[in-house]
């Protein structure tokens, strides 16, 4: 007997900026190089996934996998406003050509947090013309590649934008403002639905959708404060999304059980001493994906997707049994009800992890940045592979065949 049906999609995702390598023309790089910021590196070359794309779909494939997640990098489409890249335009459509080939179901994004240096000038997301100027972008790309997105995410996580760049400082543009972090919430929620209305129009088989992270939120302490500001972020982190969303599937994207705690500076408090945590100190609770898929599924009425899940570690028998305890979240939601139709890890490489730079590792595959970025497939993604090919979990424990 199976746990997930022959038609499951899986595999892994990726992002741009995290893997391609050369950004140079995003708020990302500028925000790496610049001093007194929370980048600990630069992002460099990442894992020159830009030129070595065709070898590593081959790799994801014959690792089982019959989809991937990616993103195409607005900073190289539109380098100056107005002016589309056809080089950039072509260079993707031959990586999601490149995808089709090696029998992988593109589901790509349009924005992965990064954006062109000359959009972040302009006042970034606070733009007065910047929904205008989004859904521009998302026309063409719809015109140039719709043909070959049969699912495209508009906006990547929009909550974790507003959080890490406007209250936590943590990503460009680095501020920490209450206002303006409710604001850019309101601001991604429209970017969301006028990218949507851009891809109904320009790639009208495309199934558009947003993919949203949902942390499990928990108080800190059982008492009045720590309940107000957990109703409050799980308006603006969940509810203003979910209740707001508009498309034909919804990504849920989990990672961890977060505690808020208004006595903190960041209105989060650490986990627990007796909580296992990652490489990133994100707490692992497995039984959370089952929880917040539900409340996805239950809000939104969507089919959904698990667009991104893993953990930060070094040790790979770790993230063994982290696939373990999230698929199995995953199968027993299907079991309940849920309409979970595909799961997607996070990352099918080991990459550059935004500020905390290339310490934390994430991937199935390890890439050796330092011998000519040589791939190596852990453990893991074999395991991994064998659940894919099967739809059985068991197989997750199996011996290696490889």
């Amino acid at each position: 007997m199976t746990d997930f049906p022959t038609d499951f999609i899986w595999g892994a995702a990726t992002a741009a900026h995290q893997v391609e390598g050369g950004n140079v023309n995003s708020d990302w790089w500028d925000f790496e190089h610049a001093p007194g910021t929370a980048a600990v590196e630069p992002s460099g070359d990442a894992i020159d996934h830009y030129h070595r794309y065709a070898d590593d779909f081959a790799l994801l494939r014959s690792l089982g996998h019959n989809a991937h997640r990616l993103s195409v990098e607005w900073a190289r489409i539109e380098p100056a406003p107005g002016e589309f890249s056809p080089a950039a335009l072509g260079h993707y459509r031959r990586v999601l050509t490149a995808l089709v080939d090696a029998r992988l179901t593109p589901f790509v994004t349009l924005h992965h947090f990064t954006l062109p240096r000359w959009f972040a000038a302009r006042g970034g997301w606070l733009a007065p013309d910047a929904v205008e100027l989004f859904g521009r972008y998302c026309r063409t790309v719809g015109a140039a590649l719709g043909d070959l997105m049969p699912f495209v995410g508009t906006v990547n996580e929009p909550q974790m934008i507003a959080l890490h760049g406007y209250l936590e400082g943590y990503h460009p543009p680095g501020l920490t403002n209450p206002v303006l972090w409710r604001r850019v919430g309101g601001v991604l929620r429209a970017a969301h639905h006028e990218a949507v209305r851009a891809i109904r129009a320009t790639a009208p088989t495309a199934k558009a959708g947003l993919c949203v992270q949902l942390p499990l939120l928990a108080p800190a302490r059982d008492d009045p404060a720590c309940h107000a500001l957990l109703a409050l972020m799980r308006h603006e982190i969940a509810e203003r999304y979910l209740d707001d969303v508009s498309g034909d599937w919804l990504g849920v994207q989990y990672y961890r059980k977060q505690w808020v705690d208004p006595a903190s500076p960041t209105w989060f408090a650490p986990p627990p001493a007796d909580v296992p945590t990652t490489q990133m100190g994100w707490a692992v609770h497995p039984d959370g994906l089952r929880q917040v898929l539900h409340h996805a599924g239950e809000r939104t009425g969507l089919p959904l997707f698990v667009t991104e899940n893993g953990i930060a570690t070094a040790d790979d028998v770790e993230r063994v049994d982290y696939l373990d305890g999230h698929l199995a979240a995953v199968a027993r939601a299907r079991a309940e009800g849920v309409d979970v139709r595909g799961y997607l890890h996070w990352s099918a490489f080991d990459n550059f992890e935004w500020s905390e730079g290339y310490r934390p590792t994430f991937g199935l595959v390890a890439v050796d940045r330092v011998r000519d970025f040589a791939r190596v497939p852990k453990p893991s993604a074999y395991a991994f592979g064998r659940v894919a090919a099967t739809g059985r979990l068991a197989a997750l424990r199996e011996p290696s065949t490889t």
